[in-house]
Parts: structure tokens; C-alpha cells; sequence
């Protein structure tokens, strides 16, 4: 993250993160606050670590980790987690070979502490929390719930979703049909074998395919490679995703929810991202050992740097 999306972020959230010093100590500035998160958000590294890096104790950190991350909920997540110019998706998606098409709806599993209750583990065997998204043609997050546990299934998270209730009263895109042979097509959103087949919901054809077909699955498959690129440059940019959390079940989804906020911010501002960060994050072992920091991270770090000087 560029040193001017940083200090545009800190005004974003400065009204609800400025302190008042004490007669004990000053303040953490916003600055250093949100530094700090960018960092932990970044990195898999302990408090302790963030702590030791920024200048501060590791009972310091905490705190604006859940502060910060709250705030980005708060003010920024109803505006730069929105569906946007609908025109504009669809025209990409149609670019990309799929007519009518406001977006491409998918799930990962975000880890979560193993002293949570048996409903965390998914069907891998390890505890998680589920983050549901809706992602446009350009790899932004329009949609996200993350509140389910891991345990259930991916249709159930959806048919139980805002998202869905939404798109069945036809209340999330504008009433916008196409005529495919002799059929009307509402703005459709495409999903993998997971979700159910439904009038604004394609998915893959299975079973022995004509040549139609086919093609109808490639180009269906091709533009729901953006759904998962989205996931991968979010575990990318926020590696603390890949390790396991040691927040507690209330605060983890305002921390995922965060990250898809930053990701989209670093999106929409056109923020560097070099392809071994993906590769790097696709690969990462569950563990909490250092590895190469991400972009999110570099500002952060250079702020804590001047700070402790």
C-alpha cells in the first residue's frame, strides 16, 4: 500500500479511532494504529513481533487490531464493498465471454482457533469459519458474508444469506433481461456445483455434453476464474488469513470483512501486486513462520520504522 492510500485511509477512519492522551501516557496516533493492523493483517506474525517492529508492547497491539478493523466495518465496508456500476460488470463479464453476468459468487475457509466447538470443522477437518463472496469482473468483492461456521454446507450459507433473498426478490441488479433463444434472462450471477441451479444462478452443465455445452462451460469456467483469482490476491495481501486466528468467535468476521475491505481499496486504487505473492500465498504451508512480505505490509512497516526513531 502507496504512502497516499495509507494517509487517505487514516482520514477515512480517523473519526473513529482518535484517542484522548492521559495524564499516564499519549495516544497511539491513527497512523500508528492503523500501521500496526496493516502490519498483523499483513503478516503472520505474533503481537509480539508487530508489537517489537512498531515500537510498542504486545498487549498494545491487540487493541487496534479489533479497533481499527471494527472502524473499516463501520465507515468504509458500505462503500467500497458495493456492487457499483452494474453496467459496467456486466459489459466486462460479457467481454469476457459471458452475457449478462453481475458476478461470480464463491467460498474459502478462513482458519479459527481449535478450542472452538465441533461446528467448525469443515468437510477437510479443520476448524473454519466460511467467507462467502460475490465478485465482479474485475476482481473486486461486492457481496461478502462471513459469519457461518465451517461446518456448513456452502448451499445452506448461501440460501441462508441477504445476498440470496436479494437476487430471489430481484432486488439486487436492476431489472435487466436479455432474450437467449426464446428465453428471458435476468442479470445472472455464475457459481461452482456447490450452489443450486436457479434462474439467476448458472452453473456448470454435467454428465455427456454436445458441443454447445461445452462451450457454454468454458466460458462459464473462464469467467469464474475472477472469483477465485479475488481469493487468492486477498490471502496474498492479508497472509494472517492463512495461519490460524486466535480471535474470538465475535471478532473474527469484523477482521475478514476488513481484509476484504483493504483488498478492494488496494484494488481500486490500482496497488501494486507482483504475481510471486499469490503463487507464495497458494503454497503456504499452515504455519505461522515468516515469509516474504506482501505490499499491504510495506507502508506499514516504514511508518513503524520513522516512528520508533
Amino acid at each position: 500500500m502507496c504512502k497516499g492510500t495509507f494517509m487517505e485511509l487514516c482520514d477515512l477512519l480517523s473519526p473513529a479511532l482518535k484517542c484522548q492522551n492521559t495524564r499516564m501516557r499519549a495516544a497511539l496516533t491513527v497512523e500508528k494504529r492503523v500501521a500496526i493492523v496493516l502490519w498483523k493483517l499483513a503478516t503472520p506474525d505474533s503481537y509480539w513481533s508487530v508489537g517489537n517492529q512498531c515500537g510498542v508492547g504486545k498487549s498494545t497491539v491487540g487493541a487496534p487490531v479489533i479497533q481499527v478493523a471494527r472502524a473499516i466495518k463501520d465507515l468504509l465496508i458500505s462503500r467500497v464493498v458495493t456492487l457499483g456500476n452494474v453496467q459496467a460488470i456486466v459489459d466486462g463479464f460479457a467481454a469476457m465471454g459471458f452475457p449478462n453476468c453481475g458476478g461470480a459468487i464463491g467460498h474459502i475457509p478462513i482458519l479459527s482457533p481449535e478450542h472452538q466447538a465441533t461446528e467448525y470443522i469443515n468437510c477437510k477437518g479443520y476448524f473454519s469459519m466460511l467467507l462467502q463472496a460475490l465478485v465482479d469482473h474485475k476482481g473486486r468483492f461486492t457481496n461478502i458474508n462471513v459469519r457461518w461456521l465451517g461446518k456448513v454446507h456452502d448451499a445452506r450459507v448461501f440460501r441462508h444469506s441477504a445476498l440470496f433473498r436479494k437476487l430471489e426478490e430481484g432486488t439486487f441488479f436492476p431489472d435487466q433481461k436479455i432474450t437467449v433463444g426464446d428465453v428471458e434472462m435476468p442479470i445472472v450471477i455464475l457459481g461452482d456445483p456447490a450452489y443450486p441451479l436457479m434462474p439467476w444462478l448458472m452453473k456448470l452443465y454435467t454428465g455427456s455434453l454436445d458441443s454447445s455445452q461445452d462451450l457454454f462451460n468454458y466460458r462459464l469456467s473462464k469467467c469464474r476464474m475472477v472469483v477465485e483469482c479475488a481469493f487468492g490476491r486477498l490471502k496474498a495481501r492479508c497472509r494472517s488469513l492463512l495461519t490460524r486466528s486466535d480471535l474470538s468467535e465475535k471478532n473474527i468476521p469484523i477482521v475478514i470483512a476488513a481484509c476484504c475491505a483493504l483488498h478492494n481499496i488496494c484494488e481500486s486504487k490500482g496497488e501494486t501486486f507482483m504475481a510471486g505473492w499469490e503463487i507464495e500465498a497458494i503454497a503456504w504451508p499452515l504455519i505461522t513462520r515468516r515469509q516474504t512480505p506482501g505490499r499491504l505490509e510495506e507502508h506499514s512497516r516504514a511508518w513503524c520504522a520513522s516512528e520508533k526513531l
